[in-house]
């Protein structure tokens, strides 16, 4: 089966250049274990399909990395960059217990289109996404770096990786090829009652 992997350039996501066609990502929704609402608070992030203008929303992280195998049950990779804010706000909850492995998150990965020359957005949700907190073993797949990145310097940032697996219902993950050839994928399977 394919696989849907991005390496994503952080520093275009969070200085944008018109001139420059390296893909890029970020994360709009990440809530963790029902209860925890990482903050929207990376602001003034240049639209890629609107060069000079600020997206409609701040978002919660800059993607670096994006892995899902497309698979209904496939859990999902992201690797993003988090503020200062959210680095401390998950770095405490990482050390108490969780009572919920439940995950409502949203994403969106913008690539550029070489016939058309302009960007698109390749792989996004809408509505979010309901899923599950993955562990390895008895740990969580779910880290936040104890020191700031070094790749974008301002504003100050840290890395968060998460794995998360799809709750037990049919979700639609949206994605394209190129602008206008798109298509949807299901993510997750419907559990049958008894």
């Amino acid at each position: 089966m394919p696989q849907f992997s991005r390496s994503l350039d952080i520093y275009q996501g969070f200085n944008f250049k018109k001139d420059k066609q390296s893909p890029v990502g970020f994360v709009t929704k990440l809530t963790l274990g029902g209860e925890l609402d990482l903050a929207a608070d990376q602001g003034s992030i240049k639209d890629p399909v609107l060069p000079g203008q600020d997206m409609e929303e701040s978002v919660v992280g800059v993607l670096s990395h994006y892995l899902w195998e497309t698979g209904t049950t496939d859990a999902m990779y992201l690797s993003m960059q988090v503020s200062v804010k959210n680095k401390t706000t998950l770095s405490a909850k990482l050390l108490n217990d969780w009572t919920s492995m439940d995950v409502t998150f949203g994403y969106v990965i913008y690539e550029y289109d070489p016939v058309k020359k302009k960007y698109f957005k390749s792989n996004w949700t809408e509505p979010e996404l309901e899923g599950i907190l993955e562990k390895n073993g008895d740990q969580l797949n779910l880290t936040v770096a104890d020191d700031p990145s070094t790749e974008v310097q301002s504003p100050k940032n840290f890395t968060l990786q998460i794995g998360i697996k799809p709750q037990t219902k049919e979700q639609t993950v949206n994605m394209a090829t190129g602008d206008g050839y798109n298509l949807t994928k299901i993510w997750g399977i419907t559990e049958e009652s008894a």
